[in-house]
């Protein structure tokens, strides 16, 4: 039984990360997408948008979906999600079919995101909460960082780059799919219950932790938007880089190095690892500026890494600490909540930074979002240092 478990359990976060990286595949693609369809920055912008909000609404509208129905079906509608969008980028039929594959892959990791977190820990062998809750940020971290680096690295040596990439994300979703599918059921879906849509769920016990740990993880994965969004552009326009490679390579090197500094700080209680995460993140948004302004991509791609380190620090303690306090039977749907307000922050800022860089400029709006971010983090800093001196 321990046995079959294990494979559940790392089955499950083997298509948590497929999943998640068809959500970034096609950020190094962006420039030659705007080449082949004719739009500009403003619809780049627009294109991550509608993600976030393809987001938003599932953990809006399907939040609890999984505390009712059970887990396995949830996940194998974020899958099914998934390969619709891949397939909405092989048609081929312009930009409103990239705005439906957009929507689509937000949907997928609304779907799985707060769903998978909740079934890692229920299916944990030994029953860690803390390993689930790692193995589960590592899961959705480094998915999201393989998504550019394959998409760019094959756009860069292979044939079809508009194609190929797609094709190989519906190649890993197929096994993904049989995985979940073959996997015990963690939570079974409750005898006569019909889903219904309800607000987002905060219990009571979580609330204490759940502001400080909400505030730092908006400031933190703002950050990460701007960077998985306008970074490619970036690297064109104003440090001249065109390789598809090099976009991809910076982010998966930011998703790398979060989980990095997730693995690294598994032993610093959560308290202590929100504060230390948003320094980190701190500096890397001055180095950004730094790399803007003195139009440097070695300075950027270091300033990005840091970055990555910081959020994965600062993202384990939240989700630890948000976990720890959460009752069972409301798990997916605490954890639906605090994703809501991560892609609250990873959309609503950047939205904003793209409409202003379509009447400032690029460079201008940019350093503008990063002393924005600054503040923020520094509000971050002090309310979890706050609370990790009245928790020694």
């Amino acid at each position: 039984m321990k046995v079959q478990q294990a494979v559940g359990f790392w089955g499950v976060a083997f298509a948590f990360g497929v999943t998640m990286a068809g959500t970034t595949l096609p950020t190094p693609l962006y420039p030659l997408l705007q080449r082949e369809f004719g739009f500009g920055e403003l619809a780049s912008t627009l294109l991550y948008a509608v993600y976030a909000g393809g987001v938003i609404a599932a953990l809006v509208l399907f939040g609890r979906a999984s505390d009712v129905l059970g887990r396995r079906r949830v996940l194998l509608a974020g899958t099914a999600c998934a390969a619709l969008s891949a397939a909405a980028f092989l048609s081929g039929a312009g930009i409103a079919a990239l705005l439906a594959g957009r929507v689509l892959s937000g949907f997928s990791a609304g779907l799985v995101t707060g769903t998978a977190t909740a079934a890692l820990g229920e299916l944990h062998p030994r029953g860690n909460q803390a390993h689930a809750g790692l193995v589960a940020t590592v899961a959705n971290m480094l998915g999201l960082g393989c998504g550019p680096l394959l998409s760019g690295v094959l756009a860069a040596v292979a044939p079809a780059p508009l194609q190929l990439s797609f094709l190989v994300h519906l190649a890993l979703l197929a096994p993904a799919a049989g995985i979940v599918w073959r996997t015990r059921e963690s939570r079974p879906a409750e005898a006569g219950a019909r889903f219904r849509i309800v607000r987002p769920v905060l219990p009571a016990e979580v609330r204490p932790v759940f502001l400080p740990a909400a505030t730092a993880m908006f400031a933190a994965f703002a950050v990460f938007g701007l960077v998985a969004a306008v970074e490619p552009s970036m690297l064109v326009r104003l440090l001249d880089v065109h390789s598809p490679v090099a976009p991809g390579l910076v982010v998966f090197a930011m998703f790398a190095a979060s989980a990095g500094g997730q693995i690294v700080s598994r032993r610093v209680p959560a308290a202590r690892a929100l504060p230390i995460g948003c320094a980190v993140v701190l500096a890397g948004v001055a180095g950004l500026a730094a790399a803007i302004g003195m139009e440097s991509a070695a300075v950027l791609a270091a300033a990005t890494i840091v970055i990555g380190a910081g959020q994965g620090v600062a993202f384990r303690g939240a989700v630890a600490a948000v976990g720890s306090r959460t009752p069972d039977d409301q798990r997916a749907g605490t954890m639906s909540s605090f994703f809501l307000v991560v892609y609250l922050g990873i959309s609503v800022p950047v939205v904003l930074a793209g409409a202003a860089s379509a009447r400032w400029g690029l460079r201008a709006s940019a350093l503008a979002f990063a002393g924005v971010v600054a503040v923020l983090l520094v509000a971050a800093l002090l309310a979890t240092g706050s609370r990790a001196r009245s928790a020694a």
